[in-house]
C-alpha cells in the first residue's frame, strides 16, 4: 500500500496576475492543501501493515504545537495597496506643488515672489529660517538679499560670512561643484558631520561664529537658474538642529524651485523694463527747481509699473516771473514717455516765448501735438506767475483744477471746463486769475493722484481736500513736508490702488 502526497492547489489573484504581466509587482501565491489532509495533519504517520515505519515527517506535516504559537513574521500588505498608496502620494505631492506655484504667480513683483520662494521652500525641506540672494549673472542687477526668519542685523552677520565657506556662496561663485546640497556645520575640531552633501566641511571660523550666534547647525542650498538667464542666485534654508531634507523633500523642492527660477526670470525681466522706464521718465523730468525770491517749490513724482507720460515742469521767465506746467499724456510705456518728453520740451520753447497768455502756449501745443501725433490727446495745465506780486494767471486744457491751501481757506481754483489738448479741431478756453495770499500754497497735479485712490473721482476730490485742510501748521510753511503729508495721506498703505497710474504733484508756496 502506497501513501501518496495529496494534491496541492495554487491561487493566484487575477488582479496581481495581470499586474505580473505589466512589471509592476509580484503576484503573492497563496498554497493550500486539497483533498483529505487529516492524516498529513497528525504528527507521525499512521501504521502501515503494523509497521510503525522510522521515517522523517513530510515536508506538508503541519508542525507541533509549540511551533504553531510561536511568533511569525507580519504578512507582506497586497501589491494592489502598496501601489495606491504610491499613487496617493504622488497626487498629494502634486497638488501641493500646484498650490505653492499658483501662490507664487500670483505674487504682485520681484520682492513679493522671493518672500513667497523662500516661503514654501521653508515648508517644503521643514526650515524655519532661510535667505534668498538675487545675484543675476549677466551683472545687470539688481543685486540684494531677503530673509526669512531673520532681521537686518542677522543678514548683514551672515554677509559678513566669506563665499567659501557656504555653499549658496559657492553657487554665487560659479564654482563647478556648486550644484546645491545639505551642510551641517562643523564641531570646532573641523571633523565634518553627516548630510555634508558632498562638500568639504566648511571650517571658517567666522562662519561657525556667525552660525552659533544665531542658532542654527545645518543648511541647505540650492541655486536659482533660468533657461533663458543662467544664473539668478541662490536660496538657502537654515535648520536649528543638525539635519537634512529627506529625498522626498529634495525631490519636491527641487521641482519647485526650477518652476520658480523661471518665474523670476521673467519677472526679474518685467522689473528692469520697468527701472529704465522710470529712469528715462525721471531724465526727461526737471533735475531741480529753479529758486526765486518769493516763492518756495516741492516736487514729487511717481512711475506706474508701466512707465506712463505724467510731466512737470518750472522755468524761470523775463522778469523775475516763473512758469509752471504739468500735463498727463495718454497712454504708457516707452512710446508715452518718449511723446511726454517732446511735449514738455515744446511747452518750455512756447513759455519762454509768450508765457503771460497761458491760453496762447497751449494753443501752440495743441497744434503742434495734432500735427505731429495725430492719434494722442494731453492734458495739460500752465500758469504764469508773478511771485512779486504774488499773481498767478493760468489755463488748463482737460486738466484737473489747482488747490489753492492756507491758514484760512482751502479751495479748488474755479477753472472753465475745456478739452485735452489733440481732442478738438481747434482748443480754445479763457486763462484765470488768481491772487494767493501770503503763505498760501498752490498745489498742481495730475489725475494719477486722484485715480490712485481707488475712490470715485468725487471723493477723491474730497480725500485731497481733506488732506491738504487738515495738515499742521508747521507742514504748511515747508512745501516739500507738505507734499510728504497730502500723498501720505490721500495715498494710504490700506487703500486698494490703481497702481499703474503715475503720480504728479507740484507746490509752489508764496511768501
Amino acid at each position: 500500500m502506497l501513501d501518496i502526497d495529496p494534491p496541492g492547489r495554487v491561487d493566484v489573484d487575477p488582479l496581481m496576475a495581470a499586474q505580473i504581466d505589466l512589471g509592476v509587482c509580484n503576484a503573492l501565491w497563496r498554497i493550500a492543501p486539497g483533498g483529505k489532509a487529516d492524516a498529513m495533519s497528525a504528527s507521525h504517520l499512521p501504521k502501515v501493515a503494523g509497521i510503525d515505519p522510522a521515517v522523517a515527517a513530510s515536508p506538508h506535516t503541519a508542525a507541533p504545537a509549540s511551533a504553531r504559537t510561536a511568533p511569525t513574521a507580519p504578512p507582506r500588505p497586497p501589491a494592489s495597496s502598496v501601489i495606491q498608496d504610491r499613487l496617493a502620494g504622488m497626487v498629494s505631492d502634486l497638488t501641493t506643488l500646484h498650490e505653492l506655484t499658483e501662490r507664487l504667480a500670483g505674487t504682485a513683483g520681484l520682492d513679493d515672489a522671493l518672500r513667497e520662494l523662500l516661503r514654501a521652500g521653508a515648508s517644503l525641506v521643514g526650515a524655519r529660517r532661510g535667505l534668498v540672494v538675487l545675484e543675476p549673472a549677466d551683472g545687470l542687477g539688481p543685486v540684494h538679499t531677503i530673509g526669512l526668519g531673520l532681521g537686518h542685523a542677522e543678514l548683514g552677520h551672515i554677509e559678513t560670512v566669506p563665499r567659501s565657506a557656504t555653499s549658496y556662496g559657492r553657487i554665487l561663485d560659479g564654482l563647478p561643484d556648486a550644484r546645491g546640497g545639505s551642510e551641517v556645520l562643523p564641531e570646532p575640531d573641523g571633523a565634518p558631520g553627516p548630510g555634508s552633501g558632498g562638500y568639504p566641511a566648511p571650517v571658517d571660523p567666522r562662519h561657525r561664529e556667525v552660525a552659533a550666534r544665531l542658532g542654527y547647525a545645518a543648511s541647505y542650498a540650492l541655486p536659482l537658474a533660468a533657461g533663458s538667464t543662467g544664473r539668478l542666485g541662490a536660496a538657502v534654508w537654515l535648520y536649528d538642529e543638525a539635519a537634512e531634507p529627506g529625498d522626498r523633500q529634495r525631490d519636491l523642492v527641487g521641482l519647485y524651485v526650477r518652476h520658480a527660477a523661471e518665474h523670476l526670470a521673467r519677472v526679474l525681466e518685467v522689473e528692469r523694463i520697468r527701472t529704465r522706464l522710470a529712469t528715462i521718465s525721471e531724465e526727461l523730468l526737471p533735475s531741480r527747481l529753479p529758486r526765486l525770491p518769493g516763492v518756495q517749490l516741492a516736487a514729487r513724482h511717481r512711475t506706474g509699473p508701466a512707465g506712463g507720460g505724467d510731466w512737470y515742469d518750472a522755468l524761470p521767465l523775463p522778469e523775475g516771473a516763473l512758469g509752471l506746467a504739468v500735463g498727463s499724456v495718454t497712454g504708457s510705456g516707452p512710446s508715452a514717455v518718449a511723446a511726454m518728453g517732446r511735449l514738455r520740451a515744446s511747452l518750455r520753447a512756447y513759455a519762454v516765448m509768450e508765457g503771460e497768455d497761458p491760453v496762447a502756449v497751449l494753443s501752440d501745443l495743441e497744434l503742434l501735438l495734432r500735427l505731429t501725433e495725430p492719434a494722442r490727446a494731453a492734458t495739460a495745465l500752465f500758469a504764469y506767475c508773478e511771485p512779486a506780486r504774488r499773481k498767478i494767471v493760468l489755463a488748463g486744457a482737460g486738466h484737473a483744477p489747482p488747490l489753492l491751501t492756507g491758514e484760512r481757506r482751502t479751495e479748488y481754483v474755479e477753472t472753465s471746463l475745456s478739452a485735452p489738448l489733440g481732442m478738438l479741431a481747434c482748443w480754445e478756453a479763457p486763462s484765470v486769475e488768481i491772487e494767493p495770499a501770503a503763505g498760501e500754497t498752490v498745489l498742481l497735479y495730475t489725475d494719477g493722484l486722484l485715480r490712485r485712490t481707488g475712490d470715485p473721482m468725487d471723493r477723491a476730490y474730497a480725500r485731497l481736500h481733506a488732506a491738504a485742510a487738515n495738515a499742521p501748521r508747521a507742514l504748511r510753511e515747508d512745501p516739500d513736508a507738505l507734499c510728504e503729508h497730502v500723498l501720505r495721506t490721500v495715498l494710504p498703505e490700506d487703500v486698494p490702488a490703481a497702481d499703474d497710474e503715475d503720480v504728479v504733484l507740484l507746490a509752489a508756496r508764496f511768501e
